[in-house]
């Protein structure tokens, strides 16, 4: 015959084990999305998808909920899956304008320039878009990509004279002289850039670099230490050094 000290300790061992086994409370789907923006925030990319895969589950009809998947997918660049996200979005609310420069950048990884232009273009002239620089600058990577340098030089002066503060801008006009060859004008553009951003480390390196290109050791010498003082331990401070012991003395 089973004690009764061993019989209650069966029942609450059985009831421990429901507990276990009984789902957790059901979240709304607005919990879902903003854990997913955290968890996107914070560089957990598998656990923000699944949130966000959450979220639309629960209301599949939500444009902010399908930009958010596809922010997601985007992140794994799972860029065919993003681009459905988005238009999904767009299928909703044609005129969320943000989500046209995130399916225009998701074509435009996948290699689909001439839809991804289409898109990028309804962004940047859509008055209520609020950074029309980022679609110029895809806008001139597309070109870019296509060796029209012409048109890619276009649109990346367009983004900086959009947004001066864009390092991305002034990166792209440098990019489309040094792909033709055109290292000194390269070394002016970024010479220009670092005035205006003296503390953004990429366009210091990348002056340090095309300096280095051109035989204006001197200057990259200081442009590479300079870098490794800002960023110690960083991406851009241990390129640095290691572009300082591969110079010529």
């Amino acid at each position: 015959m089973t004690s009764k000290p061993t019989m209650l300790a069966l029942v609450l061992s059985g009831l421990l084990l429901g507990l276990a086994a009984a789902p957790g409370p059901k979240l709304d789907p607005e919990t879902y999305f903003d854990r997913g923006l955290t968890h996107l925030r914070e560089g957990r990319v598998d656990q923000a998808l699944e949130a966000f895969k959450a979220a639309v589950k629960g209301d599949p009809k939500n444009a902010y909920f399908q930009k958010g998947l596809g922010q997601a997918h985007l992140a794994k660049r799972e860029w065919s899956k993003a681009a459905e996200a988005f238009r999904q979005a767009l299928e909703i609310n044609p005129y969320y304008a943000d989500v046209h420069n995130d399916l225009g950048t998701a074509l435009l990884l996948g290699g689909k320039r001439e839809e991804a232009r289409q898109e990028l273009l309804a962004a940047y002239n859509d008055p209520t878009f609020a950074t029309p620089e980022v679609a110029a600058h895809n806008l001139g990577q597309s070109y870019l990509e296509e060796k029209n340098y012409g048109e890619a030089y276009t649109w990346f002066r367009t983004t900086v004279q959009r947004n001066k503060g864009y390092a991305d801008g002034h990166l792209g006009l440098a990019d489309t002289l040094a792909a033709q060859q055109r290292f000194d004008e390269a070394v002016l553009q970024l010479e220009v850039a670092k005035k205006e951003l003296p503390d953004a480390l990429p366009i210091a390196m990348a002056l340090a670099d095309a300096c280095s290109k051109v035989g204006r050791q001197n200057e990259a010498r200081t442009y590479f230490e300079e870098l490794a003082r800002k960023d110690p331990g960083g991406p851009y401070g241990r390129r640095a050094l290691e572009r300082l012991r591969d110079l010529p003395r």
